[in-house]
């Protein structure tokens, strides 16, 4: 595919250019609430990821046939059925997971990348264009997690796929003393706008626009 394809744009829409955590700063409480832990916000991103990319899909497929009078409560309906889907395979195959992830898993319904992108995108493209464009959010939410959560456990507790001691790998020697703030709620605010500044600054460096 040439790099000027529509179809390859809206792939990697969303990974980079408009990031849906690092450029339009959408899905915070999420990304907020459970990056403490590279497995906590891995797993929220995928579980998220899941339900945008099969949401677009049906939504795509539904497009002419939903009212747009009711649109809305329609895109609602049909999100919150993959988030009882994947909360239902979350609470069978990954209890501890699911159990760490808490509320933020049915939170998944008003989650306004997903809705955002069933009214922007999804309801207006075909299948396919939609389809992409949900993978390419999905992947850029779920690496965006993956950076905040990577920095907030290396700093805040010194190391990587924790929080299990027999699992986590410790990074540091025995002297290493973890800065505790990045493991609590205001360690999330400013590694967030750490990383924020240094997006920008990368995108002005190589001018993405």
């Amino acid at each position: 595919m040439k790099a000027s394809s529509p179809y390859l744009q809206d792939f990697t829409r969303g990974i980079v250019k408009e990031n849906p955590v690092f450029v339009a700063l959408l899905g915070m409480c999420p990304t907020l609430g459970v990056t403490a832990f590279i497995v906590n916000g891995v797993g929220m991103g995928l579980a998220a990821a899941a339900v945008l990319i099969a949401s677009n899909l049906v939504i795509s497929l539904l497009r002419n046939y939903i009212p747009s009078q009711v649109r809305i409560p329609c895109f609602i309906v049909i999100i919150a059925t993959f988030v009882t889907i994947i909360e239902m395979v979350l609470q069978a195959f990954q209890p501890v997971l699911y159990e760490a992830l808490g509320v933020f898993v049915p939170l998944i319904v008003v989650n306004c990348i997903i809705l955002g992108r069933a009214e922007a995108f999804a309801s207006k493209r075909p299948v396919l264009r939609s389809l992409l464009d949900g993978i390419g959010m999905g992947i850029g939410f779920t690496l965006a997690l993956l950076i905040l959560s990577a920095v907030r456990e290396i700093l805040g507790h010194g190391t990587i796929l924790g929080p299990d001691p027999e699992s986590a790998i410790h990074l540091f020697g025995a002297n290493f003393e973890p800065m505790a703030l990045f493991a609590q709620p205001p360690g999330a605010f400013i590694a967030l706008g750490l990383l924020l500044a240094i997006v920008n600054l990368l995108f002005k460096r190589f001018n993405i626009k």
